[in-house]
C-alpha cells in the first residue's frame, strides 16, 4: 500500500521513525518532506499529503507536527480527506470503522514512536464498516 507521509519541524523525528516502520512493514512510503528538522510551516506539508490522498496518489496519509492538531486542521480543508488525530486505540479504530478516516495525524510532543506506530498499524488494518455510517461520511464531502 502507498502511504503519503509528511511533518513539520516539530514532528520530523517521529516522521522519520514512522517512515522506517512503514517500510519495514512492506508499505511504499512517499515522503513529502521536510528533509530536515529545520523550521518550516506545517500547512505546506499538510496540504501536500492531503492532496496526494484526495487525488488517489496514496491510499492513506500520515501527518506529524507538535500536537497533531494543526496538521489535522489543514488536511481536513481538502475535499475527500477525513483526517483524525490519533491519541489512543479507540481513536485509531473508530476513526476508521465509523468515519472512514484516510489520514492519521500524530503529535510528536505527546506520542512516542512505539505508541504512534502501534496506533498507525491499528488504523491501517481497521476496515470501514459502511452501512449506516456510509451516508454520514458522504455528507462530509458535500
Amino acid at each position: 500500500m502507498l502511504i503519503a507521509l509528511a511533518s513539520d519541524h516539530a514532528g520530523f523525528n517521529l516522521k522519520e521513525k514512522i517512515k522506517r516502520h512503514l517500510s519495514d512493514k512492506g508499505h511504499e512510503v512517499k515522503d513529502l518532506g521536510p528533509s530536515s528538522g529545520d523550521r518550516c510551516d506545517y500547512p505546506d506539508y499538510g496540504f501536500a499529503v492531503a492532496k496526494a490522498v484526495a487525488g488517489g496518489e496514496a491510499s492513506f496519509g500520515v501527518l506529524v507536527c507538535g500536537s497533531g492538531i494543526g496538521m489535522c486542521m489543514v488536511a481536513n480543508r481538502v475535499k475527500g480527506v477525513r483526517a483524525a488525530v490519533l491519541r489512543d486505540s479507540f481513536d485509531a479504530e473508530m476513526s476508521r470503522r465509523h468515519n472512514d478516516a484516510n489520514v492519521a495525524c500524530f503529535g510528536e510532543r505527546w506520542a512516542g514512536p512505539g505508541n504512534a506506530t502501534e496506533l498507525l498499524d491499528l488504523f491501517l488494518t481497521t476496515e470501514f464498516e459502511g452501512g449506516r455510517h456510509e451516508a454520514r461520511v458522504r455528507k462530509i464531502d458535500l
